[in-house]
């Protein structure tokens, strides 16, 4: 960790400062503040939702790494038609109850305590609330701590809570099997879209791994908030630990919101915007969103990998074919100038940002 890095942050972007929302929960539980009520269209309808959550797909990773044909065609299947799944046996059990655990710990701190790990002007790690972009949006229901984990060298230790035993020990370890499992899934992934099976990995070059912590407060009226807003991921893959007991992430799939229900144990993965872009559209960045608990609070923690500033979204050539498959996506886009992109803007859908990268634009 340089000086350069403490001083000028991720070069990445920044989020407003705003009032922890478990603090005002504690304050308070039956009072929304206006700031947190969606606008009414913006709002979760039980009408907008599926009961298909069940068809979500589900990937056994313990196949794919045996080079199983079926269950690489299943995946691939996945991230066309759905662009999310869920990983079994993953080998990881015991890691992401110890990451779960170590979260806890942290959002347990006094407040005081927490904002000692508060997020700079420059930077969007550390605690607060990501996409914040000006002092009237909406906000979302939920507290944060977002962490660069990997590679060791990237991380700014300022933003890491070490007076709290384990909780390095745990967020490594959970960064180290994260990225062992994303690297067996872009290795099929590479099969899947024509080319060696190295080939994706080594696309990312110097590749980060953010972890994102969540925590959304019950929420005496979670009809008006939403926990995150509707938005697709900027990464390439996103792997995301959820909590066993409350079901709150939501899919956009063919018009209509699906619940993701909990496997215990499973990891949700979903295509990032980097990822269709690298497909030329074949597979999909998914639009999600989480709600809130009237009684239980919530926790999950999302893994983005992030490819290096300098890689670029151009379509791989064997994803491209002028009549089956023509470009959709332009070429010379830097990652960095969409992540940047994306960051300077409040969370609002996913057809606003992928536009950026499409060749009409």
């Amino acid at each position: 960790m340089g000086t350069m890095q403490e001083d000028e942050g991720l070069g990445y972007g920044s989020s407003l400062p705003v009032p922890s929302v478990q603090e005002i929960v504690r304050n308070d539980a039956q009072n929304i503040p206006e700031r947190y009520i969606k606008n009414l269209d913006e709002r979760p309808k039980a009408s907008d939702i599926s009961s298909i959550s069940d068809d979500i797909p589900v990937i056994d990773l313990s196949l794919l790494v045996k080079g199983d044909e079926d269950e690489r065609s299943k995946l691939d299947a996945a991230c066309q038609k759905w662009g999310f799944f869920q990983i079994i046996n993953h080998g990881a059990d015991g890691v992401l109850t110890r990451m779960k655990a170590a979260m806890a710990d942290f959002f347990d701190l006094p407040l005081s305590e927490k904002k000692k790990y508060g997020m700079a002007t420059n930077d969007v790690q550390g605690y607060g609330q990501g996409y914040v972009v000006s002092d009237d949006q909406k906000l979302d229901w939920n507290d944060l701590l977002f962490l660069i984990a990997m590679p060791p060298e990237s991380r700014n230790i300022k933003y890491w809570p070490l007076t709290i035993p384990g909780f390095k020990e745990a967020v490594e370890e959970y960064a180290t099997e994260l990225q062992r499992v994303s690297d067996e899934i872009f290795a099929n992934l590479s099969l899947l879209m024509g080319v060696d099976k190295d080939f994706l990995k080594q696309l990312h070059g110097d590749v980060k791994q953010g972890i994102r912590m969540n925590y959304y407060p019950s929420c005496a009226r979670p009809d008006l908030v939403l926990g995150v807003s509707p938005h697709s991921d900027a990464s390439s893959i996103t792997l995301l630990l959820q909590d066993d007991d409350i079901t709150a992430l939501q899919i956009m799939h063919e018009g209509i919101w699906v619940p993701v229900n909990p496997i215990p144990t499973a990891l949700v993965v979903n295509i990032g915007d980097a990822m269709e872009a690298w497909s030329n559209g074949k597979y999909k960045s998914i639009e999600h969103r989480a709600v809130t608990d009237v009684e239980k609070p919530r926790m999950s923690a999302a893994a983005f990998v992030i490819p290096a500033n300098d890689v670029e979204l151009n379509p791989l050539k064997t994803m491209v074919d002028h009549h089956l498959q023509p470009r959709i996506f332009k070429d010379g886009v830097k990652y960095i100038e969409y992540l940047r992109y994306t960051l300077a803007k409040k969370m609002e859908g996913k057809l606003a940002n992928i536009e950026y990268l499409k060749l009409n634009n």
